[in-house]
């Protein structure tokens, strides 16, 4: 073909192209009219179709022919058309990272979860990630993971928590086990015997095999790269131990001719086992106490794999420096296993009888001290009870108490009220300071104990302080209580009102007894009948003691002598007879002592008759002569 029809065919393409892209246009344009027919829908769908099914050799650039003979124009058509409807959408997301990064903002959530489903790589590639991450929050803000961490801080303590008791029931099982066996006894012999520790007997007897150390070597030049152990305050120099590693692999290799790809893998002494696994760069060994299993070596091997694979250039590239090779820390964890014999789960008697034994005793005196505290915290109520006790301190310490505070020498004796308690008093340890205490009945003994009153006179005071004596007392013990009770500690009042001096009261009743008597006459005569003589002389006394005691209570008295008459008789006759016999009683009592001006006369006659009923004996009863008594205040 020439240049010309070459150049002809590529316009004809170009054109045809064009046209191919004009109409494609104006189906798409005709696709979001809303009148679109369904013809026109199923047409544009199934070429949308034709060019999904074909896959395009390269998405950024037009679609080129195959090289081969068999293309034909169909397929060069179909190849136009795709790179028409996709080519400058994928060549745009290619230009643009925005795109990209979305596209993959799809697919990454749905490809982590595949990636972890097969393998741990991603878990271990995202760790230096994601603690440099936790690094950068917590230098940030503080708060924010502590926040995002408390709801699971509360729970994860108390699991720890029960892990931890768990753990020191087991252990203390454990320990009885192993302390109180006839199997322990055995074991401490042999410690004696040998000379070793019970600790180390015990180990020896329990322990199938444990890895106390393991070493990772630098295969070329026997350098440490790292090492971990049980027990880090038990270890050798880990250099030196990795350097005669290599010297002794070297000796054999020299010593014996053995193949260069022959390696040693394993070495005894004692009750030591050191088992080496070795890798084109790195040797793993590890000391092993006891007869390890088989799966123990291969989980060296695995290990031994996983530091090649994350360390390999730091492997490959080692000159002495140790650094990088801190965080297989992890990966040689897995390797410092132990195992130890199992045994039976059923606790042993004797360790049954000792828990059981131990919660008798606690149950038992857990009891006792309760009852103990209720004692005495009844004892301090009591106490707090008491008027004229304070109680300042209460403790207890060891079962015994310790109590301290004021009392008043009138209160309650604590000593006494100890026993009352049904407490041992040894185990208690008072201090009581005196003091005065205002409470009226203490304020009211005190009154007592130093006025001393009478039996007839009774004293009490209240929540004012106010004395109140009620009842009768000598007129000299009242004058000296007034003067002496309102210097008591307490009484800020003194009240007597209610209290009568017994000369008064003396007074009073011998008044009462003196106007009660009466004497009576002979008929129509001033002249006593010869029995009232002993009622005369009973009259004469009472008024003597009347003129005693009256000025003692600083009062005067006069007593009126009253005869009287009957109705037999005038009235002035009555009148003058009653008048006689008054005088008659009154020369009497003057000539027993009694001082005339202490007396009057009164005549009555028949005015006040002993009864209004006239008979025989009230005719001889108005033939009286009756005493009125008269107290007055002395000027």
């Amino acid at each position: 073909m020439t240049d010309s029809s070459r150049r002809q065919s590529t316009d004809r393409t170009s054109s045809s192209e064009a046209e191919a892209l004009t109409e494609l246009e104006s189906l798409l344009d005709r696709s979001q009219d809303t009148h679109l027919t369904a013809a026109e829908v199923e047409v544009l769908a199934q070429l949308r179709q034709i060019v999904l099914e074909q896959q395009p050799q390269t998405p950024t650039a037009r679609s080129q022919p195959p090289p081969h003979k068999n293309f034909t124009t169909e397929e060069e058509a179909i190849a136009e058309l795709r790179d028409l409807l996709f080519g400058p959408e994928l060549q745009a997301k290619l230009d643009k990272s925005q795109l990209r990064v979305e596209d993959v903002s799809r697919v990454l959530p749905e490809a982590i979860i595949l990636r972890s489903l097969q393998d741990d790589q991603l878990t271990q590639a995202a760790v230096p990630t994601v603690e440099q991450a936790i690094q950068t929050s917590v230098r940030r803000d503080l708060n924010t993971l502590s926040d995002a961490l408390f709801p699971i801080i509360g729970p994860a303590s108390r699991k720890a928590a029960m892990a931890a008791l768990k753990t020191f029931v087991a252990t203390f099982n454990q320990a009885l086990d192993h302390s109180l066996t006839p199997r322990s006894f055995r074991w401490r012999l042999e410690a004696m015997q040998t000379g070793k520790s019970f600790a180390e007997v015990v180990l020896l007897r329990t322990l199938v095999y444990r890895v106390e150390e393991v070493f990772l070597i630098h295969r070329q030049t026997g350098l440490l790269l790292h090492s971990l152990a049980v027990d880090p305050t038990a270890t050798q120099d880990a250099d030196l131990v990795a350097a005669m590693l290599k010297a002794i692999q070297d000796f054999v290799q020299d010593s014996f001719k053995v193949k260069q790809q022959d390696r040693l893998d394993a070495l005894e002494f004692g009750e030591l086992t050191i088992w080496i696994e070795q890798g084109p760069q790195a040797i793993l060994a590890g000391i092993i106490r006891g007869n390890a299993p088989k799966e123990l070596r291969e989980n060296f091997q695995a290990t031994l794999e996983t530091i090649h694979k994350k360390f390999y250039q730091p492997l490959l590239n080692f000159r002495g420096d140790d650094t990088p090779f801190e965080a297989s820390k992890s990966y040689l964890e897995n390797c410092l296993q132990s195992q130890y014999q199992t045994t039976s789960d059923k606790p042993s008697p004797l360790l049954l009888l000792l828990i059981g034994g131990l919660l008798c005793t606690l149950g038992w005196w857990s009891f006792m001290s309760f009852q103990a505290r209720q004692k005495w915290q009844a004892y301090l109520n009591t106490l707090n009870l008491q008027a004229g006790i304070v109680v300042v301190s209460a403790d207890s310490h060891f079962g015994k108490y310790y109590i301290s505070g004021l009392r008043d020498p009138l209160a309650a004796d604590p000593i006494q009220l100890i026993s009352d308690a049904e407490i041992d008093p040894k185990n208690v340890v008072s201090r009581w300071q005196p003091y005065i205490s205002l409470e009226p009945q203490f304020v009211t003994k005190r009154a007592e104990k130093l006025l001393q009153p009478p039996k007839t006179t009774s004293l009490k005071v209240d929540r004012n302080g106010v004395l109140y004596m009620t009842g009768i007392a000598p007129r000299q013990w009242i004058a000296q209580a007034k003067k002496v009770a309102p210097n008591l500690p307490g009484v800020t009042q003194l009240q007597t009102e209610h209290l009568t001096e017994t000369e008064l009261q003396e007074l009073l009743k011998t008044k009462t007894e003196l106007e009660r008597e009466i004497l009576l006459f002979v008929n129509d005569r001033p002249q006593l009948l010869p029995n009232q003589q002993q009622k005369l002389e009973k009259v004469v006394a009472a008024i003597q003691k009347l003129t005693k005691i009256a000025p003692i209570v600083n009062k005067d008295v006069r007593i009126e002598i009253k005869g009287h008459a009957d109705s037999d008789g005038s009235t002035e006759h009555n009148m003058s007879l009653s008048q006689a016999r008054a005088k008659q009683i009154l020369s009497t009592l003057v000539s027993q002592g009694i001082r005339a001006s202490d007396l009057t006369t009164i005549g009555v006659g028949a005015q006040e008759p002993w009864q209004q009923k006239a008979s025989q004996n009230n005719r001889e009863m108005n033939r009286r002569v009756s005493f009125k008594v008269f107290l007055t205040d002395a000027p």
